[in-house]
């Protein structure tokens, strides 16, 4: 759609144009099911009087432009998008009357109806560029304003938006009027409206302030699960950690959390109303990493109260500015004022093995990215953005010190309170409390991509001293940067079955080669450990006698860090096809049994499953995949009742089984003919045990609507959904692809499980004649669908499963012949390529064997 995608340079030459002073936007709710009324008053100044500018707009229809008092047709200055604006004053008041639609895509205001009480929710979404969906607005972070909402809606809901919510004032039968006071000057994507009948639990904070208001919302049906207490616990903490480390006061009248349904991300950090993915409101048993990734969710939206709320990102390249802070910020509270004091653990086995992924792939871009359009952005929420750029701040903190850091922070929301600022604007005053220089340190780490690799070299003579030890850096082709690591060096030995600590020597590794002369004469460790206590943002390796140790006691370590770091690099080298993905296998599962950290258990599964699926030479798979899943089962029973490890287990050997023995042992424990003592069949298990049969061929249909009759909720409308497309059969997936990829009826949440249900493939052959079919609908989807909605198709309905060389060649040959279409695609097409052609060299690596 023309206009639609703005540009950089658009932005800078209307940013030059327009300063804005107030939004007043009333929005009636009462319209109608599909759309709503939207009036917008904009008063906004400009420089130079008599020149033309733009303001956007996404709507159904537009009824009347009011300019400085004069009208504009709509048929011949709207085009769908945009509203041109001529003729502009040194002062100016425009209005617009519009009819704009509610979404079904988790973008813009987006409309949900409950099904279990047919109560209709409403939730805005507007990162990056959708308040557009909901008021007319020049939406560009830089353009701040103050905003007055006016709302008409049912009297029986609760309205919510940045400001505190006044007493509703009453318009007819039924229906009442909300006027909120405007809002402080602040960016457009971080305005809210949530409204419904949401239930709510309401507490309050003592802050540097005085007491600020906190509430706690979801839908009524939900709230039976809700756990606020410890909701509020966490924020609480996080409250006081932030003022304390900002030297800065809460910068809004109040602050709610909302608990959204059928939400594209974890949360959005509006300001003084964070909506969170209600996945957050557990309904049935879940894991410790879960909760704990809950708090982590928790504490990163209000660090954005300062990082992004308070001081704003310029233009979209400095998005790390907002995230990459949180995420260190969110990391550092978690482990400083919480009960997860491993969170730095938490964050090295979660977070940066997603910033390595991220940062191998072809598509991998400097921290510090280059931001040409909104799709440049949209497709940038990814893995550098948030943990690379935490990582990396992580390691200047070491680099500078903490005190000079936080003073450097204290100083740079005290400047630019309300402001927008740029990366220099940060730096700068890093610079001025450190004294350090970082000028250098920006070029290497923030302005360049690509990971490093730290490889150990130790020789030894004939006694088995060490005569000579070194820590080398390689890159990878493309990405020719060697750059700077603070690191330890940990030095284990063998003692019983335990590896124990024995020293630990820190360094700077600088270049392509950095010797470590204190290990020079000592007896060769058992076990050298480059990035011991995971400073440095880097890929590790180990010396053959390391791997050796490694191998021989996977359950040596007695802290999980240590033992994730190890793993990780096992890790690593089978997605670099330096050893076997069987070899990786064997070491996972002899890793699993008395594995306490719920986090790294978590990830150790996914990638064990990543393994058998995709990483194995397709000769050895089966073998593979049957032992696997015999392990897993035999793990299961022998886990501690009741525990995290139990939970994880089982919800593992459902995710691969395939056989119909296997799938026996499901039904049984669904049925309850099998009982494993402490396992709670609940909502969720019953699902996951259901599904797992369906993929196996070994539930009909009809028990899965049956399923979704006993869990007749919007996540049972979810889980159905998943479960038919997971069936192996043509006709379903022939279904599954049609309501996903042909059709625009099904809402985000259940697209998105219907995608999962589509890639899960017993046999992945049933996936075969869907590689011209993907290819062949990528440019129609990207054009016709919302962003979020193309971007899940994209990703999400690829016959990944497939994991071959036809997939390959076919992936490759699109990209070749569509080099002019929209860069965004490109991006995620070449992601789906590279994933494929990083399990074939694994394929190829693990056929040829340990000796290969």
């Amino acid at each position: 759609m023309p206009g639609k995608n703005l540009t950089r340079d658009e932005a800078i030459a209307r940013a030059a144009l327009v300063s804005v002073d107030h939004y007043d936007v009333a929005l009636d709710l009462t319209t109608s099911e599909k759309t709503f009324r939207s009036t917008t008053t904009v008063t906004f100044s400009s420089p130079e009087p008599g020149t033309s500018t733009f303001i956007d707009l996404i709507a159904e229809s537009v009824q009347s432009i009011t300019l400085n008092g004069e009208q504009l047709d709509p048929a011949t200055h709207f085009d769908g998008v945009r509203i041109q604006l001529p003729e502009l004053a040194a002062q100016n008041e425009l209005t617009i009357d519009a009819t704009a639609l509610y979404m079904n895509t988790g973008e813009g205001l987006h409309r949900f109806v409950d099904p279990v009480d047919d109560e209709v929710y409403l939730y805005s979404q507007f990162e990056v560029a959708d308040c557009r969906r909901m008021f007319a607005v020049f939406e560009q972070p830089d353009l701040k304003a103050t905003y007055a909402f006016t709302v008409t809606a049912p009297s029986h809901w609760e309205v919510v938006s940045n400001s505190p919510t006044p007493e509703p004032t009453p318009v007819r039968d039924g229906v009442a009027t909300w006027a909120f006071e405007a809002t402080p000057r602040m960016s457009c994507y971080i305005t809210a409206l949530v409204a419904g009948p949401y239930a709510v639990v309401r507490d309050e904070v003592e802050t540097r302030k005085g007491t600020v208001p906190l509430g706690i919302f979801c839908r009524k049906s939900m709230l039976q699960h809700l756990d606020a207490d410890n909701i509020f616990d966490c924020t609480k903490r996080g409250f006081a950690f932030f003022e304390n480390e900002f030297d800065s006061e809460y910068p809004f009248a109040k602050y709610d959390q909302l608990f959204t349904p059928e939400y594209n991300m974890g949360a959005m950090e509006n300001a003084g109303a964070v909506t969170i993915n209600e996945i957050y409101v557990f309904r049935a048993k879940v894991t410790e990493a879960i909760i704990e990734r809950r708090a982590l969710t928790i504490l990163h939206e209000l660090a954005h109260m300062w990082f992004g709320n308070l001081v704003t990102m310029k233009w979209w390249n400095d998005l790390w500015l907002n995230e990459s802070f949180a995420e260190w910020a969110s990391t550092t509270c978690q482990a400083e004022a919480t009960q997860w004091e491993t969170a730095w653990t938490t964050f090295g086995t979660s977070e940066k093995a997603w910033a390595y992924r991220q940062d191998q792939l072809s598509s991998t871009h400097p921290i510090v990215a280059p931001i040409r359009d909104l799709e440049d952005v949209e497709v940038n929420f990814d893995g550098i953005t948030y943990a690379k750029g935490a990582s990396v701040l992580k390691q200047l903190v070491a680099y500078v010190g903490r005190e000079p850091f936080v003073a450097g922070l204290r100083a740079y929301f005290a400047k630019h309170a309300w402001g927008n600022t740029t990366l220099s604007d940060l730096l700068d005053e890093l610079a001025a409390t450190s004294g350090r220089d970082l000028d250098t340190w920006s070029k290497l780490w923030l302005e360049t991509a690509g990971v490093n690799t730290l490889r150990p070299e130790v020789e030894v003579d004939d006694q088995g001293v060490v005569t000579s030890a070194r820590i080398v850096q390689t890159y990878a082709e493309g990405y020719e940067t060697l750059r700077p690591h603070r690191l330890a060096v940990g030095l284990y030995a063998v003692e019983g079955d335990a590896l124990v600590r024995t020293d630990r020597l820190e360094l700077d590794v600088d270049g392509e080669s950095t010797d470590i002369p204190e290990l020079v004469g000592r007896a060769q460790p058992d076990l050298l450990l480059v990035n011991d206590d995971d400073l440095a943002y880097a890929k590790i390796r180990l010396d053959e006698r390391s791997l050796a140790t490694a191998l021989a006691h996977p359950r040596g370590f007695q802290d999980s860090l240590p033992r994730a770091l190890v793993l990780g690099a096992a890790w690593d080298m089978t997605r670099d096809a330096e050893t076997p993905g069987r070899a990786f296998v064997d070491l996972v599962l002899a890793s699993l049994p008395g594995e306490t950290d719920s986090t790294l258990l978590r990830t150790l599964l996914g990638q064990l499953q990543t393994t058998v699926a995709m990483y194995l030479a397709p000769e050895h798979r089966d073998e593979s995949l049957a032992r696997t899943v015999a392990a897993l089962k035999e793990l299961a029973t022998r886990a501690e009742p009741g525990s995290d490890a139990q939970l994880q287990l089982v919800t593992a050997f459902a995710a691969m089984l395939n056989s119909a023995e296997d799938a026996a042992y499901a039904r049984a424990l669904l049925e309850g003919t099998e009982v494993l003592e402490g396992l709670a069949i609940d909502t969720e298990m019953r699902w996951t045990l259901l599904t797992s049969m369906a993929a196996a061929g070994a539930a009909s249909e009809e028990e899965i609507r049956a399923e979704r009759e006993r869990d007749n909720t919007s996540t049972g409308r979810e889980r159905e959904a998943r479960a038919l497309a997971a069936r192996p059969s043509a006709g379903a997936k022939a279904a599954a692809w049609a309501a996903g990829v042909e059709s625009d009826e099904l809402p985000n949440s259940v697209l998105d499980a219907t995608s999962l249900g589509f890639g899960r493939a017993v046999d992945p052959s049933v996936l075969q004649p869907y590689v011209e079919k993907y290819h062949a609908m990528l440019l129609d989807v990207w054009e016709k669908r919302t962003h979020a909605i193309a971007e899940g198709i994209v990703q999400q309905f690829y016959p990944a499963a497939l994991a071959n060389r036809e997939l390959l060649e076919a992936t490759q040959a699109w990209l070749d012949a569509n080099r002019e279409a929209p860069a965004a695609l490109v991006r995620l097409v070449s992601e789906n390529r590279d994933s494929i052609g990083r399990a074939l060299r694994a394929q190829e690596r693990d056929a040829a064997g340990q000796q290969g």
